[in-house]
C-alpha cells in the first residue's frame, strides 16, 4: 500500500462519528477503490472493517448497495477464495514443528473470521432499520454472504480431510469459525424474512429470492451432517421462502432438485435411525431412554419426520411442477415400507423404538400418497404392466396399491377415472385398471404369501386387533373398495376378476374369487345370477383339464350356495344335467348347496343320464371308443354322491349297480394299456369309496387286483390318490372269511407299495390313508403286514405319535421360498403359453365382452351410440366362436351338423342389414 493510502487510513482511524458521517461523500469513494485496488489480505480487511465500523451506519440505505455493496463484496468473495485456496495449497507441510506455517494457516483461518464478522456488521445494519429494506436495495449482499458460508461450511465438513490427521493444530479456529458463519447465517435469514416481494416485483427482485432459495439448497447439501438444528432451519426458511413468494418464483425454482434433496434427506436420516435402532437393540441399550444412542435416534427420527412432513408439503403445493419426478417418489415409497414389517428385508427392532420410526417415516407416508394421487405421471409408473421391481420391493408395491385403493372412496370422480380405467388410448402411457394391478402385485407377492407374512387386521369393536395374512389382509381391502365402488366401473371390475380368475396362480385365483362371491352376495340376487350363468357359460368353453376350468370351477361352486332357490331353477332351466355338453358345469356343483326340489331334480337326471349311457355302451358291445362318455357320466355320478352326508336308499342302489357293473368290466391288461381306461379306473375309485359298505366282496377283490395292475406303472398322482381314499374306505367293513385270503394280502401290499412312495405328496396322503384305515379296521393283521419294512414302519409310528420333525429355521425357510419362486414362475408362464390354455382365455374373454358390454351405464343416446354397441357385442360373439371352432378344431369330435346352415342364416342376416 503507498504512503498516500496508509497515511489516509492512518487518520480516519482517528475521526469521530460525526466526523465519518461529515466526510462520507468525500472519503467513502476513496476507501472502496482502495478496498478493490487492495493486493494483501490484510490491508483488505483493515479497509472493509473501517468501512463497515466507521462509515457504514452513515451510508443511506436507498444509497448502501451502489455506493458500498456492489462496490466492496465481490472483492471480498473473491479474497476469501483465495484464502481458502492458500490453505488448501500449504496445508500439505503442517505439522507441530512447523510452527511457522501453523501461524501462517492460523493467521488465515482469523482472517477469514475477520470477513465473516465484517459481513455480520453489514446485516446487523440492515436489520437495524425500523422498515424492511426492498430486496434490490441490498441485492449484493445475500448473493455474497451465501457464497461465504457455503465455502466455509463446505471447508468445515471438509476439515478431516484437508488438515489429513493435523486438524487439532486448528481446531479452535475451526470450532471458531463455523460458529460465526452459523450466527450470520442466522442473521442473514431473520433480515430475508422480513423482506416481503408484492405482486408487482421485478424480474431483477425475483430473479434474486430464487437465486438465494438455490443458494441454500447448495448449503443444505453440506450442512446435513454438520449441524442438525442448523440444517433444519435453513430448509425451514428455504420452504418458507418458495411459498410466501409462490406465485413469483414457481416458475423459476429447480423443483426437481428441491425436491430430490428432501427425499435424499430423507432417506439419510431414516437410514440413520434403522442404523441406530440396530445398534441400540445390540447393545441392550432400548430400556435406557437417557443414553447418548437413544437420544440420537430421537433426534434422527425427529429429522426424519420434518423431512418427510416439508416433502409433504411441498409436494402439495407444487405438486403440477413434480410431474416428472413420480417415478422417484414411487421410489421413495417402496424404499420407506420396505424397510418395516412385514417386509421380509425389514430389520428386526425394538418395539418401542420402532413405533416411534412409524410415526416418524410411514405415517407421513399417507399424506405423500394422498398428494400424488390427481397426478397421471404418478398413476402411470405405478400400474405399469411390466414394472420392474427387487423382490424386497414386490409386497411394498402390493401394499401401496391397497393403500390407493383405500383412499379413493374420498377422490373426485377425474381421479376415480385416472385409477380405475387404466390405458383408454394406444397415444397413452399403458397402465393398468388398479385392481388388475393389486391382483398382479399380490401374484409376485410368492414368498410372503408361503411364509406367510403377517399384518395388522381390522379393528373390530370389543375385540383385540389380530394379525392376518397378506391374503386376508388384501381381501378385506378389496371388499371394502368394492362396497362403495360407483356402478359405471363394475365392468371393469368384473374383467378384473375374471383375468385374476384366469390366470395360472391358483392364490391369486382363489383371492379374486373371494372377492367376486362378496360382490355377488353385496349385491343384488340378480347380480349373482348374471355371474353364475355366465361363469357357468365359461366353464362350458374350456377343456376339462385346464387350470382355468379349476379356477372357474371352484368359483361356480362357491357362487350358487349364494344364488336364490328361484335363481337355482333357472341354472338348472339354462343347463339341463341331462344334456352330455352341460355335465361340465353339474361336475363342479356341490349338490347340497342346492334347494331340495332343485337337487332331487338334478340328482334325477344325472342319475338316469349316467344309466342312460352306461345302456348304450353296453348295447353296443363294451366299446373302447365310448368310454370317454362313460367316464364323463361317471364323475357327475360322484358329484350326486359328495353332494349329500347321507345319499337316499334309491340314488345308493342306483350308483352301486352301475358301479358294480363298470367293475366287472375293467380288465387289469387292458388297464396298463389303455390311458381311458386308467381315467375310468380314477372315477370308479372315489365312487367306490362312497359305496363301499354296499359293494360285494368279489368286486372289492377285483377293485384291488385292477389298482396292483397299474400302481406299478407310472401313473398319474390323482390316480394314485384315488386309489388311496379307495384304500383307507375298506376300513370301514369287514371282510367275510371267505375272501379274506384273496382281499387282505392285496390290500397290505398296496399300503406297504405306497407307504415307501419316495413323492412326499403321495407319501403324506398314504400315511393319512392308512392312519385312517388302521384306526377303523378290524383286520389287525393288514397293519403289520403293510409294515413289512422297518424304514415304513418308523415313519407311521411317528406320524402316529404325531412326532414333529425336526422345524426348518425362518432363514433356512426364507432362503428355499425365494429358491423356489423362480421355478413356480416359470411353471405359471408355461402354462399361460401353452396353446390351449391360451385359447380357453381368449375364447373366455370373448364370451365375457359380449355379456359386460350391454351393462356399460350408458353415456348416449344416439342411434350411433347404438349401433357401436350392438356390432361390439356381435363381433365379440362372433370372436368367442371363432375361437371355440379353433379349438375343437384338433379334436376328434366334430363340430354339430347344424353348424354350416346357421353361419348361412347370419351371413344373409348380415347381407339383408347392410342393403336396407
Amino acid at each position: 500500500m503507498s504512503q498516500t493510502n496508509a497515511s489516509l487510513l492512518n487518520e480516519v482511524v482517528q475521526w469521530s462519528q460525526e466526523t465519518c458521517r461529515q466526510e462520507l461523500k468525500s472519503v467513502l469513494p476513496k476507501l472502496t477503490s482502495l478496498h478493490c485496488q487492495s493486493d494483501s489480505w490484510e490491508d483488505h480487511i483493515r479497509v472493509l472493517r473501517i468501512i463497515t465500523d466507521m462509515f457504514l451506519p452513515h451510508i443511506d440505505l436507498s444509497e448502501i448497495e451502489n455506493e458500498c455493496f456492489s462496490k466492496i463484496l465481490p472483492k471480498l468473495v473473491t479474497m476469501f477464495d483465495s484464502m481458502l485456496k492458500e490453505i488448501v495449497d500449504q496445508v500439505g507441510g503442517l505439522s507441530s514443528q512447523n510452527t511457522e506455517l501453523c501461524d501462517l494457516l492460523r493467521s488465515i483461518l482469523q482472517a477469514m473470521m475477520q470477513i465473516i464478522d465484517a459481513l455480520s456488521c453489514c446485516v446487523r445494519h440492515i436489520g437495524s432499520f425500523q422498515e424492511a429494506p426492498d430486496l434490490c436495495a441490498i441485492r449484493s449482499l445475500p448473493v455474497c454472504i451465501l457464497k461465504v458460508l457455503r465455502e466455509t461450511f463446505q471447508h468445515c465438513k471438509d476439515s478431516d480431510a484437508v488438515y489429513c490427521g493435523r486438524l487439532s493444530l486448528v481446531a479452535d479456529l475451526l470450532q471458531g469459525l463455523f460458529k460465526e458463519a452459523y450466527s450470520l447465517q442466522k442473521g442473514l435469514l431473520d433480515l430475508l424474512d422480513r423482506i416481503s416481494l408484492s405482486s408487482s416485483a421485478s424480474e431483477e427482485e425475483v430473479s434474486d429470492i430464487v437465486t438465494v432459495i438455490h443458494s441454500l439448497l447448495d448449503i443444505c447439501s453440506i450442512i446435513s451432517n454438520l449441524d442438525i438444528a442448523l440444517h433444519a432451519n435453513t430448509w425451514k426458511f428455504l420452504i418458507k421462502q418458495s411459498l410466501k413468494n409462490q406465485s413469483l418464483v414457481e416458475e423459476h425454482l429447480h423443483h426437481g432438485d428441491i425436491s430430490r434433496s428432501l427425499s435424499d434427506n430423507l432417506l439419510s436420516s431414516f437410514q440413520s435411525c434403522v442404523e441406530l435402532a440396530g445398534q441400540i437393540q445390540y447393545a441392550g441399550l432400548q430400556e435406557t431412554p437417557q443414553s447418548p444412542e437413544v437420544k440420537l435416534f430421537q433426534k434422527t427420527a425427529k429429522m426424519c419426520r420434518f423431512f418427510a412432513n416439508t416433502l409433504v408439503h411441498y409436494i402439495k403445493e407444487f405438486k403440477y411442477f413434480l410431474v416428472k419426478h413420480c417415478g422417484s417418489f414411487h421410489q421413495l415409497y417402496l424404499q420407506i415400507i420396505s424397510k418395516f414389517p412385514p417386509s421380509i428385508s425389514a430389520p428386526a427392532l425394538p418395539a418401542g423404538l420402532c413405533e416411534e420410526l412409524n410415526a416418524a417415516a410411514r405415517v407421513p407416508m399417507d399424506a405423500f400418497l394422498l398428494q400424488l394421487l390427481p397426478l397421471k405421471p404418478f398413476a402411470e409408473v405405478v400400474l405399469q404392466q411390466e414394472l420392474q421391481l427387487s423382490p424386497e420391493q414386490e409386497l411394498p408395491q402390493c401394499l401401496l396399491l391397497v393403500n390407493i385403493m383405500g383412499q379413493m372412496a374420498d377422490q373426485p370422480e377425474e381421479v376415480l377415472q385416472l385409477w380405475h380405467t387404466g390405458s383408454q388410448f394406444s397415444e397413452e402411457t399403458p397402465r393398468l385398471p388398479l385392481y388388475q394391478a393389486i391382483f398382479t402385485a399380490f401374484r409376485r407377492c410368492h414368498t410372503e404369501r408361503q411364509l406367510p407374512v403377517q399384518l395388522p387386521g381390522v379393528m373390530l369393536k370389543g375385540q383385540a386387533q389380530t394379525q392376518v395374512s397378506l391374503h386376508h389382509h388384501v381381501c378385506v381391502q378389496l371388499c371394502a373398495s368394492v362396497a362403495v365402488l360407483p356402478p359405471v366401473y363394475f365392468p371393469m371390475l368384473e374383467r378384473c376378476l375374471l383375468d385374476a380368475v384366469l390366470q395360472a396362480d391358483t392364490h391369486t385365483a382363489l383371492l379374486a374369487t373371494d372377492v367376486w362371491c362378496f360382490m355377488a352376495r353385496y349385491g343384488t340376487a340378480e347380480l349373482c345370477l348374471h355371474h353364475v350363468l355366465l361363469i357357468a357359460r365359461l366353464v362350458k368353453l374350456c377343456s376339462a383339464e385346464c387350470y382355468q376350468s379349476f379356477h372357474l370351477g371352484f368359483l361356480l361352486k362357491r357362487m350358487v350356495f349364494l344364488m336364490t332357490p328361484n335363481h337355482q331353477v333357472e341354472l338348472v332351466t339354462h343347463f339341463p344335467p341331462s344334456k352330455v355338453e352341460n355335465l361340465p358345469v353339474w361336475h363342479q356343483v356341490v349338490l347340497r348347496a342346492l334347494s331340495r326340489d332343485t337337487h332331487q331334480l338334478v340328482e334325477t337326471e344325472i342319475i338316469s343320464h349316467a344309466q342312460k349311457v352306461l345302456t348304450d355302451w353296453q348295447n353296443e358291445g363294451y366299446k373302447l371308443g365310448q368310454v370317454e362318455k362313460v367316464n364323463v357320466v361317471l364323475l357327475s355320478l360322484l358329484v350326486v354322491l359328495r353332494g349329500q352326508s347321507s345319499p337316499e336308499e334309491q340314488c345308493v342302489l342306483s350308483a352301486v349297480r352301475i358301479v358294480t357293473q363298470l367293475w366287472l368290466r375293467m380288465n387289469p391288461d387292458q388297464l396298463q394299456v389303455h390311458p381311458v381306461l386308467q381315467c375310468t379306473l380314477q372315477q370308479l375309485l372315489p365312487l367306490s369309496s362312497i359305496l363301499v359298505k354296499n359293494m360285494e366282496p368279489e368286486v372289492i377283490a377285483h377293485a384291488l387286483s385292477c389298482v396292483e395292475a397299474v400302481v406299478s406303472l407310472k401313473c398319474g398322482d390323482q390316480l394314485l390318490l384315488a386309489a388311496l381314499e379307495f384304500l383307507s374306505s375298506l376300513g370301514k367293513i369287514f371282510i367275510p372269511p371267505e375272501s379274506q385270503s384273496e382281499i387282505l394280502p392285496r390290500l397290505s401290499g398296496l399300503f406297504g407299495f405306497l407307504l415307501a412312495d419316495s413323492s412326499w405328496l403321495l407319501h403324506q396322503h398314504a400315511l393319512e390313508a392308512f392312519s385312517y384305515f388302521a384306526e377303523n379296521t378290524n383286520h389287525e393283521e393288514v397293519i403289520s403286514q403293510s409294515l413289512s419294512a422297518e424304514d415304513t414302519k418308523t415313519k407311521v409310528v411317528n406320524y402316529l405319535s404325531k412326532t414333529v420333525n425336526a422345524e426348518e429355521e425362518v432363514g433356512s425357510r426364507l432362503q428355499r421360498l425365494q429358491q423356489e419362486r423362480p421355478t413356480i414362475e416359470q411353471h405359471n408362464e408355461k402354462l399361460e403359453l401353452n396353446k390351449e390354455n391360451a385359447s380357453n382365455k381368449r375364447a373366455a374373454e370373448a364370451s365375457v365382452d359380449s355379456e359386460l358390454c350391454p351393462k356399460r351405464a350408458r353415456q348416449e343416446t344416439s342411434s350411433e351410440d347404438e349401433y357401436s354397441r350392438y356390432l361390439q357385442a356381435a363381433e365379440s360373439a362372433l370372436k368367442a366362436l371363432q375361437a371355440l371352432a379353433e379349438r375343437q378344431a384338433g379334436s376328434t369330435s366334430p363340430p354339430p351338423h347344424w353348424l354350416q346352415s346357421r353361419l348361412q342364416e347370419l351371413q344373409a342376416l348380415i347381407t339383408q342389414i347392410s342393403t336396407s
